[in-house]
């Protein structure tokens, strides 16, 4: 495109603006200015009263608009009006629209949005609009505002009274409100931000699982000893702080691939009803920092950090950072030994975390090991995964008899793989199917699959 060509074009681009802002500065004459309406209600004129800004994550949005109706419902009214002006209004802030400065701004239809509240439900909230309500007898103007990264504006909500005095205590009971009525409470989170997840900016919402301590298979009293440090601590929780004990523990959860460590974690949260969960691998590991801190505001809380041998060299995303395991140490000594939280960590390598873990002792109060399951376990598992199959007591034995150094995702392949066999044969799993199975499985051909599937 030559010079001339993108002058014009400019030229168009602008012409149209134009159009469309003198058609919104029209229709916003027709309706009552916004400072006018904010003015009439707090009895004194609108840009005569300051105007305090305060910011809230984009995650506790939902808990931000839970709060103010909070308010208002017991301020015993509230109006609620939005703000016209189009794309105009979004650069400008609540003292902007109150004073009249950068152009006059009529009242308009108020923007809502719905967000998640739960893996299944949604709260539809004010995302752009002016809330008035009372606070202790006196009127307050509370404009609301979702995040708008086009613009730079945060979320977040702007307050104007004629009572100075009376702002910072209707801020604290706003922030007292959003922790005391999260929907991120008592639920399961992740930071995975996947566009086919039921996200709230940067957080998912996952349904809490639902595996039993019969699907889980450990040395015998390993899971009564882990669920006690997990979930026993919180159970007692005042028995404890009553004598003088900590609540705040971190779990290791070492071994080879394969063995049931996640399993066990799953367990865990299921157990684990009414306390808040979060989940963090992967690259999500890097928000360790903000999970320690939800965990904290959120508690009875577990953070779980899955594989965490993955970044005990990794450094994040700028140069210079230190590694991301020293960031998961720093969040757990920034809570205090009051707070009811969990650090439960997996590694397939522990040999990478101990040093580093033994030089800041304390952070980890208890270390199992979820080793290859013997041949008794191996019955156990094979047992687990035939449930309602059909097969005999006597193939399961001979399997686990064979098995020597395998894991738990390879039994659990096997008895698929069986059942696989019978439906290309055309009838259901058979002790025979669970044989050719295991041979299969157990061939040369199948050794790069064994070591995939965690086997010695």
């Amino acid at each position: 495109m030559d010079a001339e060509t993108r002058d014009l074009a400019r030229s168009i681009r602008t012409f149209l603006d134009d159009v469309v802002h003198s058609q919104q500065v029209d229709a916003d004459e027709s309706r009552p200015a916004v400072g006018d309406v904010v003015g009439a209600f707090l009895g004194v004129p609108a840009q005569q009263v300051p105007v305090v800004r305060e910011e809230v994550p984009e995650h506790q949005y939902v808990d931000l608009d839970i709060a103010l109706t909070l308010l208002a419902e017991r301020g015993g009214e509230e109006e609620v009006v939005g703000i016209g002006g189009g794309d105009q209004r979004n650069h400008q802030g609540f003292s902007d629209f109150l004073s009249g400065v950068f152009g006059r701004f009529g009242t308009g239809a108020v923007d809502r949005v719905n967000l998640p509240t739960g893996p299944d439900t949604t709260r539809r909230v004010v995302a752009f609009g002016v809330r008035m309500l009372h606070f202790d007898g006196q009127p307050v103007a509370v404009l609301q505002r979702s995040a708008q990264r086009h613009s730079g504006h945060p979320a977040g909500f702007e307050v104007a009274c004629p009572e100075e005095g009376l702002v910072p205590e209707f801020i604290a009971e706003v922030r007292r409100l959003m922790i005391e009525h999260s929907v991120l409470r008592g639920q399961v989170l992740s930071f995975s931000g996947s566009p086919y997840e039921h996200n709230n900016s940067g957080i998912t919402f996952v349904h809490r699982p639902t595996v039993g301590a019969g699907d889980v298979v450990l040395p015998d009293g390993a899971l009564e000893r882990i669920a006690r440090h997990v979930v026993g601590v919180g159970a007692h929780a005042e028995q404890l702080a009553r004598a003088g004990q900590h609540l705040k523990r971190g779990i290791l959860l070492y071994g080879p691939p394969g063995t049931g460590k996640t399993l066990t974690v799953r367990h865990l949260v299921a157990r684990a009803q009414g306390t808040t969960v979060v989940l963090l691998a992967g690259q999500t590991l890097g928000f360790v920092t903000l999970a320690a801190h939800l965990a904290r505001a959120m508690q009875p809380a577990i953070v779980v950090l899955e594989d965490c041998d993955l970044v005990a060299e990794d450094r994040g995303h700028s140069p210079g950072e230190r590694p991301l395991l020293f960031e998961l140490l720093d969040a757990m000594d920034g809570l205090d030994g009051d707070a009811d939280v969990a650090f439960l960590l997996t590694t397939n390598r522990a040999d990478l975390l101990e040093r580093a873990l033994a030089q800041r002792p304390g952070r980890v109060d208890l270390a199992v090991e979820v080793p290859l399951p013997d041949e008794a376990a191996r019955l156990e598992l094979f047992r687990l995964y035939a449930r309602g199959l059909g097969v005999s007591e006597e193939v399961l034995r001979d399997a686990a008899a064979r098995s020597a150094g395998v894991t738990a995702s390879f039994a659990k392949e096997l008895l698929r793989r069986a059942v696989l066999f019978g439906a290309e044969a055309g009838h259901d799993v058979r002790d025979e199917d669970v044989r050719a199975a295991l041979d299969e499985l157990l061939s040369d051909a199948e050794s790069l699959t064994r070591s995939l599937l965690g086997s010695g």
